[in-house]
């Protein structure tokens, strides 16, 4: 299994302005009532239960996370919502996935299909590149809220803990790499999830978030120039109301 995949303002960046925090608030409470429609309750719904800890991890308000589920589950009426995966290339060849939740399935393609046309990029039909991908329980851990340890005292407890698999990786932008912070991912089977993240915690390790992601079977580098156009294009397809997540085979390096 490859690296770090998973292009994601909502996952790091937990200073930033007023507007796009509330497009972030915006994203998450729409996940948690996609998710709810499964049960509301985060003990037996794992999926529910990722949102609401993503939710957390940017600070979103208790009131705006219970008003989600509630919408979830029809007790305070809401949007009619459906999530979308939608599979692309991008500059130089990379593979991406695109997850999204819309009220509108066919204007959101069209957007995203514009976006992709704009920056090189286009839409391909289900399947062409998802097998290029696994489905992980993937753990982020910021080294910096531990108490005192070295990364490899830190891979060791993740090993312990039942990782299948671990990667650092910087999550700063290209532009500005030293402005970022280094991450330790753990990935896990998603029915493994939980308890991994458990057995962490019980090591004393406290984790940043927890999520569901694509991970490539492989990465492929390209050229500078793609690799822009790429940084590019996620940025563009991130200020999409409807894009929740964005994943890639573009090497991180």
């Amino acid at each position: 299994m490859s690296g770090h995949s998973h292009y994601s303002s909502i996952k790091y960046q937990k200073t930033t302005t007023d507007a796009k925090r509330s497009k972030d608030f915006s994203k998450l409470a729409r996940e948690i009532m996609i998710a709810a429609k499964e049960g509301d309750d985060p003990e037996t719904n794992s999926k529910l239960r990722v949102a609401i800890e993503k939710a957390k991890s940017i600070n979103l308000p208790k009131e705006n996370i219970e008003r989600a589920i509630k919408k979830g589950i029809g007790q305070i009426p809401g949007q009619k919502l459906e999530e979308i995966l939608l599979e692309a290339y991008g500059s130089g060849g990379i593979a991406i996935i695109i997850e999204g939740i819309t009220d509108n399935k066919n204007r959101t393609i069209g957007e995203i299909k514009q976006i992709l046309t704009q920056k090189g990029g286009k839409l391909v039909s289900e399947g062409a590149v998802k097998w290029l991908f696994e489905r992980k329980g993937c753990i982020t851990i910021n080294p910096n809220s531990q108490t005192p340890i070295t990364k490899e005292e830190l891979e060791l407890k993740a090993i312990e803990a039942g990782a299948e698999d671990i990667y650092w990786h910087n999550t700063g932008r290209e532009a500005e790499p030293r402005q970022g912070r280094d991450f330790l991912d753990v990935y896990a089977k998603i029915e493994d999830l939980e308890r991994v993240k458990k057995n962490l915690e019980k090591k004393g390790i406290n984790v940043e978030s927890t999520t569901l992601d694509w991970v490539p079977k492989e990465e492929i580098k390209v050229g500078q120039n793609s690799r822009k156009n790429c940084q590019k294009l996620f940025e563009d397809l991130d200020e999409n109301d409807a894009v929740q997540e964005i994943y890639s085979n573009l090497a991180s390096s």
